[in-house]
């Protein structure tokens, strides 16, 4: 069983505790932590996660899992643990202290090993997300597919809390805002918990549950996954700065936390309350899918609607802290004020902009109402989301050797040029193979892992404004996609199949590939002796058996333009 403490401050040790742990760590044992598990970690070691004073032992996660609550009783419904690789897990014995370090190898904390397992990943899915199905719940993926097999329990002794050098005044530790509350004069405190940018509705839709409860109110957003380099991690905290100016003088204190979300519905909403309680908070906001992995997607909800304001009300009494229904709001025109939803009249319209139509309204460069959001949270949204033709984008084009997508490329980046409105970027298979990819072969890991590094340059070519012209082969699908994923959160993603047939291509062979392949002289050959997957849904599919590399270029360019991504 895992040990408890009384709370403290943190488990970051006293400085001169902390020079004796460097001396030791130097010959430890060393672990670089990922994102997610860094955010874990700094939870742990500040008391975000009190009670617990390390990682889970097996009887605690299994009950946590079985019961969402530790052994001693205490409600907590997520296993928090220390996945390693099998390599590790291999050499690490009980007794044993692991450095525990940031990813560039500064030391944060030490581990002393009190268990080592495997744990059966399919039977934590089911029991914490309801599933064991990797394709119908993300948070599945992640644990099946993202996290090593191994786990390893034991105390944590902090040296150093994760390094940040964004918004240091934001990020408040537990006691800090013990400290806070205690130094207002704040006795009752409605935490919010939040990962979406807030507006009009949102103000109004805290400040009634604030009044309902007599609370002051802690903003508590969530950040700490995003690369640090990432827009949408900053713009978001702007907004938040920006939104808390709207609400009276010292009503309202806003910090941000990282914190790794599990996505696991109602287990989730208890987690994120105790989590609040430990930083101070006497009520918590719930909404009818906290936690729901489609929340605000538009997409059928994973987990039964209210079942996590049920569940957070029913722990209520053994956690501490009180649920407040988070109840939504809508715009009335004719009164010019915000009513509940569930109070709305039948012969009274509501009006009200749904995040996907906020998201298409700054691409394309329409106006945001006044009633919706705050004038300056939309200069925020709109310095860092420009209309589409003031973005950067990468076109992506893919198909067999031969098809055609070079030369269509170099037509692209020619017209591109003569426009000169942006950079443009050619990364063409030939270019990137010979250049940035020489020393892989071409197994599928390395075509995946050529693909992926293609998608990295084009994804920085495209957050800073250029236009990236990609033209590899691709032959598989799952490179392709995560390629559209990271590239899609700086700008445009155009996916292109240029499908020209297997016979045409082999007709061109410039390369004689194809020749050689028939013979057998080579192999790996895409079309030939290798597979290619076909797109399963690109912007355009070109053939260039029926048109000139001009008419496929005009057909790029119209759909450009009709997107809105030239003018």
């Amino acid at each position: 069983m895992l040990n408890l403490s009384e709370f403290s401050e943190s488990l970051i040790v006293h400085f001169r505790r902390a020079e004796n742990l460097r001396e030791e760590a130097v010959h430890l044992t060393s672990y670089d932590l990922n994102i997610r598990q860094l955010c874990d970690l700094e939870l742990l070691l500040n008391r975000g996660f009190y009670p617990l004073n390390g990682y889970l032992g097996k009887d605690d996660y299994l009950s946590v899992l079985e019961k969402m609550r530790l052994l001693d009783g205490t409600v907590w419904t997520i296993p928090i643990c220390l996945d390693i690789p099998e390599k590790l897990a291999e050499k690490v014995e009980v007794g044993q202290r692991i450095a525990l370090n940031d990813q560039e190898g500064f030391l944060l904390a030490i581990l002393t090993v009190e268990e080592v397992w495997q744990p059966d990943k399919l039977y934590e899915a089911e029991k914490v997300y309801g599933t064991r199905d990797s394709q119908a719940h993300p948070g599945v993926k992640a644990l099946l597919n993202q996290s090593n097999a191994w786990y390893v329990s034991g105390p944590v002794e902090g040296i150093s809390l994760p390094l940040h050098y964004d918004f240091r005044d934001l990020r408040h530790t537990p006691s800090e805002t013990h400290r806070r509350f205690t130094q207002y004069g704040w006795r009752k405190i409605l935490g919010f918990h939040t990962r979406e940018y807030l507006h009009c509705a949102h103000r109004e839709m805290v400040l009634a549950a604030a009044r309902e409860v007599g609370a002051s109110i802690f903003l508590h957003p969530v950040v700490g996954l995003e690369h640090p380099g990432s827009r949408e991690h900053y713009t978001q905290v702007h907004c938040y700065q920006e939104f808390v100016k709207h609400f009276p003088a010292n009503m309202i204190l806003l910090g941000i936390t990282p914190l790794a979300e599990r996505h696991a519905g109602p287990r989730e909403a208890v987690w994120h309350a105790i989590i609040r309680k430990n930083f101070g908070c006497s009520h918590f906001m719930v909404a009818e899918d906290h936690g729901d992995p489609f929340a605000g997607t538009g997409n059928s909800l994973f987990y039964p609607r209210y079942a996590a304001q049920q569940l957070v009300a029913e722990v209520q009494g053994n956690t501490g802290i009180q649920m407040v229904a988070e109840k939504s709001m809508g715009y009335v025109e004719d009164k010019g004020q915000y009513i509940f939803l569930d109070e709305v009249p039948d012969n009274i319209k509501v009006k009200n902009i749904t995040s996907h139509e906020l998201k298409r309204r700054l691409e394309w460069g329409l106006d945001i109402p006044e009633w919706y959001s705050y004038p300056n949270v939309v200069a925020e949204l709109q310095r860092a989301f420009p209309p589409r033709s003031k973005q950067g984008f990468t076109i992506f084009l893919t198909g067999l050797s031969g098809s055609g997508k070079s030369t269509i490329a170099k037509v692209l980046m020619v017209r591109f040029m003569e426009m000169c409105d942006r950079p443009v970027t050619l990364l063409d298979g030939d270019i990137v193979r010979k250049n940035l990819s020489s020393e892989l072969n071409f197994s599928k890991e390395h075509r995946d892992l050529n693909v992926t590094r293609i998608g990295f340059v084009a994804s920085e070519i495209t957050k800073n404004g250029g236009i990236a012209l990609c033209a590899p082969i691709a032959p598989y699908e799952e490179p392709r996609a995560a390629n559209r994923e990271l590239i899609s959160r700086y700008g445009g993603y155009i996916e292109i199949h240029v499908a020209t047939p297997l016979e045409v291509c082999e007709q061109r062979d410039r390369k004689g590939l194809y020749a050689k392949a028939r013979k057998g002289l080579v192999k790996g050959v895409t079309g030939i002796s290798d597979p290619y997957i076909a797109p399963e849904n690109p912007e355009l599919t070109i053939d260039t058996s029926r048109m000139t590399p001009a008419e496929a270029v005009q057909e790029i360019f119209l759909y450009l333009e009709e997107q809105g991504y030239i003018q």
